[in-house]
């Protein structure tokens, strides 16, 4: 195919175009994943010097990957860049023609591995316990219990409208999550608590006709970024010590879940992970949990004082 065999970095375009027509079109990919393969696909243009797709092989990858590293790009960032690559030319080959896939066998340099941060429970309740000052608090407290009673994701939240209002207060909440896949889950009497209150004062801010649930000053839909804004106003009024964001909440929701009942695959589901090996990051973190308390109840363990 022409876009495919030509010379010269435009010949990257139409190829470009078409593979995120078809992420969109039959993979439902969400519009924050569109945007990253984008940028990742244009990077992957500009290093190749006027080479069409067929013409790149696998040391040529190998060399980019190199070039990015170089330029200061960490090894995680760099596997999700191939990765974006990889998706595209094994595209190309099952699709139109390209004889082999160059990026498969390339792989990133080794990442620190790194958990993601979470509050301890105790920090929980200090986050979430706070009394409100005013219709703006009443909104922000409703969606932090939300967000740490369901585990949802920032964009699942933000996306609630007030006919799904109905579901939370009988105790549960249908969102659509990555890929449009639709799950399910709980919501706990505190948050059912919160959401009422916030909803006896929504139209104080809610424009005439608007369906969020959640919605800003001017009385339209929050927005991710004023979510993550109000999450960390928030827990800097509550004193709290650590950086608060919105996935903090998920991933503290997924942690004291796996800590109390030890059911994976439960966590999987509330999560809405399409794989255990993603949930599997938690059981790390209730390792941790345990270790703590072992070093700290252990006969053997314990330090004596005045001992190193």
């Amino acid at each position: 195919m022409a876009d495919v065999r030509d010379s010269g970095p435009e010949a990257f375009a139409p190829a470009v175009e078409r593979y995120l027509a078809y992420l969109a079109n039959e993979r439902r990919a969400s519009t924050h994943t569109l945007a990253a393969y984008r940028r990742d696909l244009a990077r992957l243009a500009s290093l190749t010097e006027d080479r069409s797709p067929a013409a790149l092989r696998s040391h040529d990858i190998r060399q980019f990957a190199a070039r990015l590293h170089a330029a200061g790009l960490g090894g995680r960032s760099i596997a999700r860049v191939l990765s974006s690559w990889r998706g595209f030319f094994r595209w190309l080959v099952r699709l139109h023609g390209l004889p082999a896939n160059p990026v498969e066998g390339v792989r990133a340099p080794r990442a620190p591995s790194r958990l993601p941060g979470v509050l301890s429970p105790d920090q929980a309740g200090a986050l979430l316990d706070a009394v409100p000052d005013d219709v703006l608090e009443v909104r922000d407290r409703a969606m932090f219990e939300l967000f740490y009673s369901s585990g949802l994701r920032l964009s699942e939240l933000a996306g609630l409208d007030l006919l799904q209002d109905a579901d939370l207060a009988v105790g549960e909440v249908t969102v659509t999550g990555k890929r449009g896949k639709t799950r399910t889950v709980p919501v706990g009497a505190k948050a059912r608590d919160a959401l009422q209150a916030w909803r006896a004062v929504r139209d104080q801010l809610a424009a005439r006709g608007e369906s969020a649930l959640f919605v800003s000053q001017r009385g339209g839909r929050l927005s991710t970024s004023m979510i993550g804004r109000r999450l960390e106003r928030w827990a800097k009024k509550q004193g709290l010590a650590v950086h608060v964001h919105p996935h903090m909440l998920r991933h503290s929701f997924a942690s004291h879940v796996l800590q109390s009942s030890s059911d994976l695959r439960a966590v999987q589901e509330l999560l809405g992970h399409a794989s255990i090996r993603t949930t599997q990051i938690y059981t790390h973190l209730d390792f941790q949990h345990l270790a703590k308390t072992y070093d700290a109840a252990h006969p053997r363990a314990r330090r004596k004082p005045g001992k190193p």
